[in-house]
This record gives structure tokens, C-alpha cells and sequence, in this order.
């Protein structure tokens, strides 16, 4: 029987633990660096593409990313041409992610930025106040960025129209769209009420024991059913309680055991 969850326990969780301290281990405590929007949001689609494995790996890697790019990622994209990058990253790899799929992505990221003063003004192009939630201008987003690069496709983006979940694009999306104590938000065109959740095996175990799904995979369907569930206690805000619920599992003092006693 799935476990009855109030709005009041909520609300506390994320009082109490949707705080700065928190944040590490996790890619998120990158864009804190970056002030300036235009800056944050190249970082924050870097930080939240590799955002897959082990987090003391994850860091690692970004962090190498972003040392190559110095000062400012946003100069480092739009004046480093593609033989200077792959001078760079010569020989890149980290997990089944190559040289070639990095250079893809900062190459689309580069023929963007080309056509849109920023990254924003990408994704508003493919958005609409009308829709449910953000899935239609995700996939516009992705498949304008697919286009731009070398290859035509995007192995660290995956196209929300093929049905997963996602995940890394939601919660780069969370990043830039929500601002609290802990997301730093940018992009103020977009309201939060539109955005996803964030679909991992945290937020889907949670998802599963207190009655927000009962479908078995962790997809898309699956996420924007999950997104529903919290519509009914935030409106405004669905993906409010992610970071906070997500602690629960990911950040190494914090297990779902702990939830259960509160």
C-alpha cells in the first residue's frame, strides 16, 4: 500500500534541507560560479550532459571541461574554432562519452549562439505558454541543437521524442528555469509550473512508494505522470521538492530511511 504524504511533510523537507549546504556532491555547484546567464547556461548544459555516473566522477570531468575553457566557457564557445578545440580535448573520453560527441555538442553549442543571443532565446523560439509542460519545446530545443552540430546528432542530448525520461535535460532545465536557495535560475521567460521532473532512480523509487505512479519504467510518460502528483500540491512549482527529496539517496550522509522517520 502506498504511504500517505502530506503537503505539511513537503514543505518541511524542503525547509530544512533545500539548502546551499547541501549542494555537494553535485554538478549543480558549477553554475553557482557563473553570475551572468548568458555564462551559466553553456556550464549548466555542460555540467548536466555528463551528469551520468558516479558524481565524484562527474565533477572530475566537468571540471576538466571548464578548466580548458578558463574565465568564461561563452568566450571559449563562440571564439575557439573546431581545430582549436580538438587540440583541447584531443583524446577525450569519459565513460562511452568520446572527443567526437564533446566537440558535437560545443560545436552546436557554437552555431547557436551564431543565429540566438543565447541559449534562452534558442529554446523560446520552440516554445509555447499554451502547452501542458515543456516536452514539445524540449524536443524543438534538442533537435535545433542536433542540427546545428557536426554530425547532426547529439549523443550527450537525447531528443525527448524518442520517449525517455531525459533526465540530465530536465534538471538542466530546473537549473536555468527555477531560482531558490539552491537553483539559480536565468531564464525568466519560462514559468516553473511548466517544467518536468527530473526522473532518476531516486525520484522514481519516490514516485513509486507514495502513489504518484504505478507504471513500472522510469520514462518520460512516467515522469510527466510523476510531475502531475506534485501539480496537485504545488501548482506553481511541481519540480519544487526535487533537489530537496533527492538528497535522500544521492548526497552521502542522507538515506531514504531517514525520510521514512519524518
Amino acid at each position: 500500500m502506498n504511504k500517505v504524504l502530506s503537503k505539511h511533510i513537503l514543505d518541511s523537507v524542503y525547509l530544512k534541507y533545500n539548502v546551499p549546504g547541501l549542494i555537494h556532491p553535485d554538478p549543480l555547484e558549477f553554475l553557482l560560479n557563473y553570475p551572468n546567464t548568458e555564462e551559466r547556461e553553456i556550464v549548466g548544459i555542460i555540467a548536466s550532459s555528463f551528469a551520468y555516473g558516479k558524481v565524484n566522477l562527474i565533477l572530475k570531468i566537468v571540471t576538466h571541461i571548464l578548466d580548458k575553457m578558463k574565465s568564461s566557457p561563452l568566450s571559449y564557445i563562440k571564439n575557439h574554432t573546431v581545430k582549436c578545440m580538438r587540440k583541447d580535448f584531443k583524446n577525450f573520453k569519459y565513460r562511452f562519452t568520446t572527443e567526437d560527441d564533446l566537440i558535437d555538442l560545443l560545436i552546436a553549442l557554437k552555431n547557436s549562439l551564431n543565429d540566438f543571443k543565447s541559449l534562452e532565446d534558442l529554446f523560446l523560439s520552440g516554445y509555447s505558454h499554451a502547452d501542458e509542460n515543456i516536452v514539445n519545446s524540449s524536443i524543438a530545443f534538442v533537435s535545433s541543437l542536433h542540427k546545428y552540430s557536426p554530425s547532426k546528432k547529439i549523443n550527450l542530448l537525447p531528443n525527448p521524442i524518442l520517449g525517455s525520461a531525459c533526465k540530465r535535460l530536465n534538471l538542466y532545465f530546473r537549473w536555468m528555469i527555477r531560482k531558490d536557495n539552491v537553483d539559480p535560475g536565468g531564464w525568466n521567460s519560462i514559468s516553473p509550473e511548466k517544467l518536468i521532473i527530473p526522473l532518476d532512480t531516486h525520484m522514481f523509487y519516490f514516485g513509486s512508494t507514495y502513489g504518484f505512479t504505478k507504471r513500472k519504467s522510469a520514462d518520460l510518460k512516467t515522469a510527466i505522470e510523476i510531475t502531475r502528483g506534485f501539480k496537485k500540491i504545488c501548482p506553481e512549482d511541481p519540480v519544487k521538492y526535487d533537489f530537496s527529496l533527492t538528497r535522500f539517496g544521492i548526497h552521502p550522509d542522507m538515506k531514504w530511511d531517514d525520510f521514512e522517520k519524518i
